[in-house]
């Protein structure tokens, strides 16, 4: 039989569980904008239970994408382990996109700075780094174009994120369209010079640091 405080305390992780699942759920069907009294509302807590959890939006927005953040971390990872750089490459968009064509929080998230939430942060840190090792490979295999950067990855997701379409499916079909011409445009094979890149969200929390 539990003791009272070990109950206590199974209840209290059992409480921020669920606050932690809804908000994902939440934050993916709505975005980060949802005010934390509905996502209170929606786990079944108090107001006040959910701050006491999670004191700022932030924090709570961290908690809930962290899984993902780590996941797309062993993407990139699976995708620099591919002997073929370019494959690695398309494979991790490919796959990045097609997540985040269901997920409206997911972009918010990524170009949101944490300072606070350190495994989030650290995740991302990961993934950016490794994707970007991952792009110089393809550069270096003279496959990728030699003007990739970051904020190219950023202006993708953005373009991602802004797709509009009635069903899960034709959100996928639309990511996949989206990323073949991307990537056909990423070829280093007859490039030509592109304007200058724009300075964007990811592209700063990716040099900050």
């Amino acid at each position: 039989m539990a003791f009272p405080d070990s109950r206590l305390r199974a209840d209290a992780r059992d409480n921020r569980d669920r606050i932690v699942r809804v908000a994902r759920d939440t934050f993916a069907e709505r975005g980060i904008d949802v005010p934390m009294a509905a996502i209170a509302r929606r786990a079944g807590v108090g107001v006040a239970t959910l701050y006491r959890r999670f004191p700022t939006k932030e924090s709570l927005v961290a908690a809930a994408f962290a899984e993902w953040m780590a996941h797309c971390a062993v993407l990139v990872e699976e995708g620099l382990a591919d002997p073929d750089p370019w494959r690695g490459f398309s494979a991790v968009l490919e796959r990045v996109c097609a997540v985040q064509a269901l997920d409206r929080g997911l972009t918010s998230a990524l170009m949101t700075a944490f300072p606070d939430a350190l495994d989030f942060a650290t995740h991302r840190e990961r993934a950016l780094t490794g994707f970007m090792s991952l792009a110089r490979r393809a550069q270096q295999a003279g496959r990728l174009r030699a003007d990739f950067g970051i904020d190219d990855l950023t202006m993708l997701l953005m373009a991602n994120n802004g797709l509009v379409t009635d069903s899960p499916e034709a959100a996928l079909a639309a990511s996949r369209r989206l990323v073949a011409w991307f990537l056909q445009s990423c070829r280093a094979e007859h490039a030509e010079a592109l304007p200058p890149p724009v300075p964007l969200g990811l592209g700063h929390l990716y040099r900050r640091r």
